[in-house]
């Protein structure tokens, strides 16, 4: 039997939970194949993959795994429910693309990873458990997850694995590692979104007060809120309101979701923000309380809007007065990830892609999306659509000079443009913002 390795165990397994499913079984452990899923304990099982720059049609063309070859496994790190309407869902279903897409995938997913859900478990050890259980790639999907992804890649340097959000693989970036060979990073600028979620509120609000539902503070926070400060600074002005008179601010829950009695509760600062004025709120964090009150909110007289944030899908919560939602779409970069992986030309890099800006809701090349809402009207859509082409374009550059800092330190002469570097690793909110930076 020591000649018997993992993988034909987990194929007779595999074999045999199909029977079973097959024979009526409703148990709470499913394993499928291709187009399905495993479910059991909290997992289940997708499919990955990635494009270079959110436009790559390429890797779509023949990515499916011979029926009769041994399946793709990869493991899905989730930090919140697969089910969220928010951050854990977009990942999740960028897994359940990637088994569309491959033919002959699975995909472990264990979600709820947190010290809150899961106070006696580690990233790392649930990454090990994945390796354990057969998984070829590992995706770990939260900027929080970074010292155990870490540790996992320094312990299993022959696996593959995202840290998505991280930095850990960008040569210039602060945080480095160029020891940890097969530990690769993707994520999506979402700042793009942001400045278009904050143009939309500015050119729906009637009060000139928005506020943004943060989750905690840190770089990748503060830069989007930043963003949709530019954003809704931008075209409040643009429509001829007067320079300074947006009011825009920003209240930290402390985690990317509720935890009871360790965060704040997001429904009661979202009430503090339609109760002090503001009009229209933007979530930052990862579930769905900000659309969920709005719409209580609006139904109950007030004349509100909220704009939601991660998942495609988080306008329907309260489709009247949601002016729109910026969302992630992680499949297709996950896609070419897991195809270099199944071909053997896996390199970890750090990758920040970008909208198709061609088609920036397109599935198969767009990492960011922008879906309008009922809420915003006809006219404010066609403003939108205008302030969309000229970042598209070019014309529109917001993340350039005079910019101040918060605190009112320079920050980026008149003419200067930020690199990159200088937006990732934002060390304090712009000058205008109100809210704390750190």
């Amino acid at each position: 039997m020591k000649g018997f390795n993992r993988r034909m165990w987990v194929a007779l397994l595999l074999a045999f939970a199909l029977f079973v499913a097959a024979c009526g079984g409703d148990g709470a452990d499913e394993t499928t194949t291709a187009a399905t899923d495993t479910t059991g304990a909290g997992s289940e099982t997708t499919q990955a993959t990635e494009t270079t720059g959110g436009t790559d049609t390429t890797a779509m063309a023949d990515t499916t795994i011979a029926p009769d070859a041994e399946p793709f496994v990869f493991g899905m790190v989730l930090v919140g429910p697969r089910d969220d309407h928010g951050w854990s869902q977009a990942h999740y279903d960028a897994g359940q693309y990637l088994i569309d897409k491959l033919g002959n995938a699975e995909m472990i997913v264990v979600d709820s990873v947190n010290p809150a859900d899961k106070p006696e478990t580690t990233v790392d050890q649930v990454i090990a458990d994945m390796i354990d259980q057969g998984a070829q790639l590992v995706f770990a999907t939260s900027d929080d997850m970074k010292d155990g992804v870490e540790l996992a890649a320094e312990a299993h340097q022959d696996v593959p694995m995202i840290w998505s959000s991280g930095d850990s693989a960008w040569a210039d970036g602060e945080a480095y590692r160029p020891d940890l060979v097969n530990l690769g990073n993707i994520m999506g600028r979402m700042e793009y979104g942001k400045m278009i979620a904050g143009c939309a509120a500015a050119l729906q609000s009637e009060t000139g007060k928005i506020g943004y539902l943060g989750p905690l503070i840190n770089d990748e926070t503060r830069r989007l809120v930043s963003s949709a400060y530019l954003g809704a600074k931008y075209c409040w002005e643009n429509e001829g309101n007067p320079a300074g008179s947006l009011e825009f601010s920003v209240t930290w829950i402390g985690f990317w979701f509720e935890i009871p009695g360790v965060t704040l509760n997001p429904t009661d600062v979202v009430n503090e923000f339609y109760d002090g004025g503001v009009d229209v709120v933007l979530s930052g964090i990862d579930t769905t309380q900000a659309i969920v009150r709005g719409g209580q909110r609006a139904a109950a007289g007030d004349k509100v809007w909220a704009i939601p944030y991660d998942f495609k899908g988080a306008c329907s919560e309260a489709e009247d007065i949601c002016l729109g939602v910026p969302y992630f779409n992680w499949g297709p970069s996950y896609l070419d990830t897991a195809q270099s992986v199944i071909d053997g030309s896996y390199s970890p890099g750090f990758e920040w892609l970008g909208p198709d800006w061609s088609d920036i809701n397109n599935p198969d090349t767009s990492m960011i999306g922008w879906i309008n809402g009922n809420g915003l009207s006809a006219e404010n859509v066609d403003k939108l659509d205008t302030f969309i082409a000229g970042l598209a374009d070019g014309s529109v550059n917001l993340w350039a000079g005079p910019l101040n800092y918060q605190d009112g330190s320079a920050f980026l002469a008149d003419g200067e443009t930020a690199t990159d570097l200088q937006i990732w690793y934002l060390p304090q909110l712009l000058e205008g913002m109100k809210g704390a930076s750190e």
